[in-house]
C-alpha cells in the first residue's frame, strides 16, 4: 500500500510536466524574429568575397548603376537555412549569401551581367533599401527572400 502512494505523486508530476511542455512547445518553435541587417557588413565578410561572382554585379534598392542595355525579367528567390546552433545574425548572413548566389545564377542563365533593384520580399512584401536586408529567424530556420531585375549593363 505504501508504494502506491509513493508512485502516484511521481506519475502525477510527470503527467503535469509533459502536459506543460507540450503546450509550450509550439511557442518555442514558432518564433519568427524580423531582423534588419547591414548589406555592407555582410558583403565585406570573407564568405561573400570568396563565393559571389564579381562579374555579376548586385545593386540594392535604388543604387545607381550603368545604363541598361537589356532586361531579362524580374525574379524572386526564397531561401531558408538551418539556424540551429547559430546566432540569428550568423544564420541570416548565411541565407542572404545563398539568396544572392541564386540571383547571380539566374542572371548568368538569362544572359545578364547584373541584378538591379534588389529588394527584400518576405511573404511577398517588398522592402527596398540600399543598406539593409530583411531576414526572419526562428528556433530552427532562418529565411531571406529577395526580388530583383536581371539586366545587361553597359560596362
Amino acid at each position: 500500500m505504501e508504494t502506491i502512494f509513493k508512485e502516484k505523486p511521481v506519475k502525477l508530476f510527470i503527467a503535469l510536466l509533459t502536459s506543460t511542455l507540450l503546450l509550450l512547445a509550439p511557442e518555442a518553435y514558432s518564433r519568427d524574429s524580423k531582423l534588419m541587417l547591414s548589406i555592407e557588413d555582410a558583403m565585406q565578410s570573407a564568405d561573400f568575397k570568396e563565393r559571389l561572382d564579381p562579374t555579376i554585379q548586385l545593386y540594392f534598392g535604388h543604387q545607381k548603376h550603368a545604363k541598361k542595355l537589356s532586361s531579362f525579367g524580374n525574379f524572386t528567390t526564397n531561401k531558408k537555412t538551418n539556424a540551429f546552433g547559430k546566432s540569428d545574425g550568423e544564420a541570416c548572413r548565411w541565407v542572404f549569401l545563398s539568396a544572392l548566389l541564386a540571383l547571380q545564377e539566374r542572371a548568368k542563365a538569362e544572359g545578364g551581367n547584373a541584378v538591379v533593384n534588389i529588394v527584400s520580399y518576405y511573404k511577398k512584401q517588398k522592402y527596398s533599401s540600399n543598406s539593409e536586408f530583411e531576414c526572419h529567424a526562428g528556433a530552427i530556420m532562418a529565411g531571406v527572400a529577395l526580388n530583383g531585375d536581371v539586366v545587361k549593363l553597359a560596362r
